[in-house]
């Protein structure tokens, strides 16, 4: 039987999560995949790997055993151990909010998470393990928030990140998210306001899919379309709560964040990366094979190289698609 990888969990104490404004945990777990080589190989580096998790997740939910499928630190001792992928380290950081996730970003209604992954835990991993401490060496990948994170990761901090794999990621926001937006107003209607949505939400034992609707378009609100001039939940809505009507303003703060009407921005940015990974399942729920496709297509044009894979699945119980990104990605940093 081939050595197997070790996990160790390290406790991070953020500055810049302190005083955030749902007042979440600053002080969190950072589990670290540590591969088979690296207890016998005192002098060996590694390439990194940060891989992230959905809306609603965090970093140690990888490490959840099931019965049907393998849990991160199995995918990736088995990929290793069968000479598919290199061996790299692979951290998995904790990025949830009061109402499910950060996207990954700073915002003055969650916190400033996109420095506490970037500025904060990239140098605390490579301070702590033996490292190649270099952006052409750490790579990002995720599944749909996740894959947000990390082709938004990859276009904004290209400083930080040489590679990104993304997904089932958001992007080609008109198709994701504006579904959402008819079951969300109903769903928010029946509270009448957005403190007692978050009180009732909470309680609920069994929430039905117009309440998934409501927390996940707040929660993006949160990340895409914050008030800072509101106390808590200092949050823009890009809906009328009466009508529906789209918000054109609020929505077109939205569209700043689209991943797809980024590329001509960040074109110099995703050009530099040693490796860009998009794949989306043909049968995606949230219509986000859509979104890949404009991604890939709008790369083409551009002339930027990267990898574009479908498959025939949708949104959710994806995580074999993993065997497609991390063993491109470990090579990539190698």
């Amino acid at each position: 039987m081939s050595k197997l990888g070790q996990i160790v969990i390290k406790s991070f104490e953020s500055q810049v999560l302190k005083k955030n404004p749902w007042k979440d945990p600053h002080v969190r777990k950072l589990p670290v995949y540590l591969p088979p080589s690296y207890e016998t190989s005192p002098k060996r580096r590694y390439p990194v790997i940060w891989c992230l998790t959905g809306f609603t997740g965090k970093g140690e939910m990888m490490l959840n055993l099931n019965m049907f499928s393998e849990n991160l630190p199995q995918r990736l001792d088995r990929m290793i151990g069968c000479k598919k992928m290199p061996e790299a380290i692979v951290a998995m950081p904790d990025c949830m909010t009061f109402l499910g996730g950060s996207q990954y970003l700073n915002s003055p209604a969650n916190g400033r998470y996109m420095d506490y992954l970037c500025d904060e835990l990239v140098p605390f991993v490579d301070s702590s393990f033996r490292t190649l401490a270099s952006r052409d060496h750490r790579g990002v990948v995720g599944k749909s928030s996740g894959g947000f994170g990390a082709i938004t990761l990859g276009m904004r901090r290209a400083d930080v990140f040489g590679a990104a794999g993304t997904h089932s990621g958001d992007m080609a926001f008109q198709f994701g998210y504006l579904p959402d937006f008819p079951k969300a107003l109903i769903a928010l209607e029946r509270y009448g306001s957005l403190p007692a949505f978050f009180k009732g939400f909470k309680k609920l034992t069994s929430p039905g899919p117009g309440d998934f609707a409501a927390l996940n378009t707040v929660a993006m609100a949160s990340c895409y379309s914050p008030s800072e001039g509101k106390k808590q939940p200092a949050i823009d809505l890009p809906f009328d709560v009466r009508t529906g009507e789209i918000l054109e303003p609020v929505w077109d703060r939205w569209l700043e964040w689209d991943p797809v009407l980024n590329v001509d921005r960040y074109a110099a940015e995703l050009r530099s990366l040693r490796l860009l990974y998009i794949d989306c399942g043909t049968r995606d729920e949230f219509n986000l094979h859509a979104g890949a496709r404009i991604m890939s297509s709008k790369l083409k044009k551009l002339r930027i190289k990267h990898v574009h894979e479908e498959f025939d699945g949708g949104h959710m119980n994806i995580n074999h698609r993993y065997d497609r990104s991390l063993p491109r990605l470990a090579k990539a940093l190698q």
